[in-house]
């Protein structure tokens, strides 16, 4: 298969093909997902650290319940009450961790680059899920997962999203994916939520909500991420509903048969109708939540054979 990286950190240093090998791989287990064989044992032996930094439900749950699909033993780490708080530097909870010899750490942290820095000190795969402003790499991936299933493709469409540009990983790991493999990227919202040089990005920016959602095929939601915000950035939430919320008005100006997509958490009322996120035939949020299990089950598989390869590499060289 063509993949064959230590870590997954960020979108940014996978091919397109290596993409399409994970999208591969998380349809398999999206299938087997919704049978009564959905577990397995790849990760037999293996041990998986789950590190959050931020409070976290679905993403937590959702690399918790991969791992344990497949059959890895699964720790989760309290970090809001751990050595750090006592005065403990990162690097020296990362060589803590690493003479525990787990096989998959898994972090989120607050902090953009945090996540790389441990991966530089410990012998095992680090997954990245989600730092800082930084990127998001399984979002991303289960976002397209999500769209080609729903599309049959996910090449040559035309993608919009929308909200909160500046503080979001999530967008930044999706135009990254997005352009990665060839569709037509915009980006919709307010001045103020935009960051400076995104045209750099290779995507059409709109402050217009109405142009922005104009025959594109998916519409992607973005949450307003006020725990990142130290200003003024928005008059007011009923304000920001009445220019960028998605509503069937709004949804009326992209294809008749665009999906609206929303990581999560929903602000209903803020950032979207809550009818239309409920809507089964538009709304894929759902599908979403569903495909980040297959996702984060596909990215440690791959790396786990990675892992295993290079271990195996030094066992024979400790020999020699």
């Amino acid at each position: 298969m063509s993949f064959s990286h230590r870590h997954l950190l960020g979108i940014e240093a996978l091919r397109p093909d290596e993409i399409s090998t994970l999208l591969d791989l998380s349809d398999t287990y999206a299938e087997r997902n919704r049978t009564r064989t959905s577990c397995t044992e790849v990760l037999a032996g293996m041990t998986q650290i789950n590190m959050f930094f931020e409070s976290s439900t679905r993403t937590l749950a959702s690399f918790e319940l991969a791992g344990k699909r497949l059959g890895a033993g699964v720790m989760n780490m309290a970090m809001q009450a751990s050595s750090l708080k006592k005065g403990e530097t990162l690097i020296d909870t990362a060589l803590t961790l690493n003479a525990m010899r787990p096989d998959l750490l898994v972090v989120r942290h607050p902090h953009s680059g945090a996540v790389d820095l441990l991966s530089q000190k410990v012998d095992c795969a680090v997954l990245n899920a989600g730092d800082g402003r930084h990127e998001h790499p399984t979002q991303a991936l289960l976002d397209a997962l999500t769209i080609r299933r729903a599309k049959g493709r996910l090449h040559r469409l035309s993608i919009a999203i929308c909200g909160d540009i500046a503080h979001s990983r999530v967008a930044r790991s999706n135009i990254m994916l997005l352009g990665k493999m060839e569709n037509r990227v915009r980006l919709v919202g307010p001045q103020t939520l935009m960051p400076s040089g995104i045209e750099d990005f290779g995507v059409e920016v709109f402050e217009d909500m109405r142009e922005g959602l104009r025959d594109v095929d998916v519409v992607m939601m973005l949450r307003l991420q006020k725990e990142r915000m130290d200003g003024g950035f928005i008059p007011s939430e009923r304000e920001y509903y009445h220019r960028y919320g998605l509503d069937a008005e709004k949804l009326g100006y992209a294809r008749d048969d665009a999906i609206v997509m929303h990581p999560g958490p929903m602000n209903r009322g803020v950032e979207i109708d809550g009818t239309l996120a409920d809507d089964i035939n538009r709304s894929v949020i759902q599908e979403q939540v569903e495909m980040g299990v297959a996702v984060r089950m596909a990215a440690m598989d791959l790396l786990a054979q990675s892992l295993r390869v290079r271990r195996a590499a030094q066992d024979v060289s400790v020999m020699a």
